[in-house]
């Protein structure tokens, strides 16, 4: 079949979020074809390029999500009323006043697809109009009440770019129209294409969350740059994307029960939740995964371990603190962070903190046979050309620890576990479920109780090799590439048995395939969702959709 993969930020490109996964499933599944549209979030991110793509990748089509797009189109009177008339939609329903998201969503593509796109309409005078009086209506909210001209001006202007979906030229049967099955690697403007091609074409959309977007819009909005109704309008905006994409998903993967649990509060159907779990590279630590189990050396027992990004979130001030008082009581234990290299300014001036903190909390100590005249703290770096590989960083110590406060699904917690190593974490995000019972789970921001919990570890070797051992036999079970595949192949299988075919079947001469699609597949039912006709021949269609045809064909079959 031919998937069309919905990407935001992320594959292929060499940077972003969901490159990995994506490039694993699109690895993985060599049996399907792989049509990808992606949206870019910067010029630097187009500036890296692409990861090498598999020959299942049949054509790539981009967008940029960062950089005004004027396409030069202007309407006349006429399709500035409709215009008007779908975005009062839109926006009294974002304001809180109405429930006719979806029509306003729906017409503004419609419009879009018959017009060349929507960037002068959403950044012009009649829209910040139109805003504007939806903020005022009787029924807006109060927060909302309260924004001013410039409030508006930037809401248009982030309106614009997250519903530049809508204004591309992706849809069509050379394009998303095309397709047997639309994968959304993410809410937000990624599913908006899916939402599209579900509307006017029929094509199932499966939604995978290993983050949810929602979620990551509230906590990127707090950093305080745009005022309290613009903060309030995007929120809106977004919660009403969310639950829209929800409502129209056949099928929606959530990564985790933390991110599950968010998109039933965002208006999800349990029924159509199926939580897959991110797979991730088991070979890599293998050799120090297997040799605990062998009853090799299984790292240095008195030191602590420490794998991520450095970032604030991950709460290292607190992590040094605990120490400290482990420090106390084990005067041999060492603590060895191991980060990616800082790049970004905001996280450069975060590890300065971190190592003045340590600096003060341990000077240089006297030299003895552990530690010979070094700090028991250390900072280094993982993926450069002379820096320590992954494995090895795991490898080096008896317990690996996790200090954050905000978190998703625990990545380096995993690897911890692909390791066979006991693990102490704070209790946020997904980790209770990953960990499962396999190491001990502490509050966030209490240094006193992290403490506690790696004395208990680095006291006792028979527990620490007991919850490592059962560590990684639960991630071998749960978390590998494989068993990620496995779900999503058939997922596949289970939506287009579903769905009427999109196109007829060819061999290498172009010649019709006997016999390549099931014969109820062109039969009408319920089982399809209704007749082929309704769901798969677009609204803005000139002729006959591609079912149609394929309706007639099986109608002479009959015959």
């Amino acid at each position: 079949m031919r998937i069309g993969l919905l990407t935001e930020g992320g594959y292929p490109y060499a940077t972003g979020d969901q490159r990995l996964w994506c490039d694993r499933l699109v690895q993985g599944l060599a049996q399907h074809e792989f049509d990808i549209y992606a949206l870019s979030r910067s010029a630097r991110q187009e500036d890296h390029g692409w990861i090498p793509l598999p020959p299942q990748v049949q054509r790539v089509r981009t967008a940029p999500l960062w950089a005004p797009e004027d396409d030069g189109r202007t309407y006349g009177r006429r399709e500035r009323r409709r215009f008007v008339g779908h975005f009062k939609e839109l926006a009294a329903a974002v304001c809180g006043e109405g429930d006719g998201f979806a029509d306003g969503l729906y017409g503004l593509a419609e419009l879009a697809h018959e017009r060349g796109g929507l960037y002068a309409a959403l950044r012009s005078e009649l829209a910040v109009r139109v805003i504007e009086s939806a903020c005022r209506a009787h029924g807006a909210r109060r927060t909302v009440r309260a924004a001013a001209v410039p409030d508006y001006l930037a809401f248009a202007d982030q309106l614009e770019r997250a519903l530049r979906p809508l204004s591309l030229d992706w849809y069509g049967e050379d394009g998303l129209g095309a397709v047997d099955l639309c994968h959304a690697a993410s809410g937000g403007s990624a599913a908006l294409s899916g939402l599209v091609a579900k509307r006017f074409f029929g094509v199932p959309l499966l939604v995978t969350e290993y983050g949810v977007q929602l979620r990551a819009h509230y906590l990127a909005a707090s950093d305080g740059e745009l005022t309290a109704p613009v903060r309030a309008l995007l929120a809106a905006f977004q919660g009403r994307l969310a639950a829209e994409v929800y409502a129209q998903a056949s099928v929606i993967t959530p990564g985790n029960t933390h991110a599950r649990r968010w998109q039933e509060k965002c208006g999800a159907d349990r029924a159509k939740l199926r939580t897959v779990y991110p797979g991730m590279e088991a070979d890599r630590f293998a050799a120090v995964g297997e040799a605990v189990g062998e009853g090799a050396d299984s790292g240095d027992p008195y030191t602590l371990v420490w794998v991520g990004r450095i970032d604030p979130a991950k709460d290292l001030i607190a992590l040094l603190h605990a120490f400290a008082e482990v420090r106390k009581k084990e005067p041999l234990a060492r603590l060895r962070l191991f980060g990616a290299p800082v790049r970004e300014p905001e996280a450069a001036t975060y590890l300065a903190h971190c190592k003045a903190l340590a600096a003060q909390l341990f000077p240089d100590e006297a030299a003895d046979a552990h530690a010979v005249g070094t700090n028991p703290v250390s900072f280094e770096e993982i993926g450069g050309p002379e820096a320590p590989e992954v494995a090895d960083a795991y490898a080096s110590g008896g317990v690996v620890v996790l200090s954050s406060v905000v978190e998703g699904f625990p990545i380096s917690l995993v690897e911890a576990m692909f390791c066979g190593r006991a693990t102490v974490s704070t209790d946020v995000g997904a980790v209770v479920e990953v960990i499962g019972g396999t190491g001990l789970v502490v509050p966030p921001r209490n240094p006193r109780a992290l403490a506690d919990a790696c004395l208990a570890l680095l006291r006792d070797p028979e527990r620490r090799e007991r919850l490592g051992a059962a560590a990684r036999a639960r991630a071998l079970e749960l978390f590998t590439i494989e068993q990620n595949l496995t779900a999503f192949r058939g997922i596949y299988l289970e939506l287009i048995s579903h769905s009427p075919v999109q196109r007829e079947a060819v061999n290498e001469d172009g010649e019709p395939l006997p016999f390549a699609h099931p014969a109820e597949a062109y039969v009408p039912g319920h089982w399809a969702g209704g007749a082929p006709s309704k769901g798969r021949t677009p609204r803005w269609a000139d002729g006959p959709g591609l079912v149609a045809a394929a309706a007639g064909t099986a109608g002479e079959a009959s015959a």
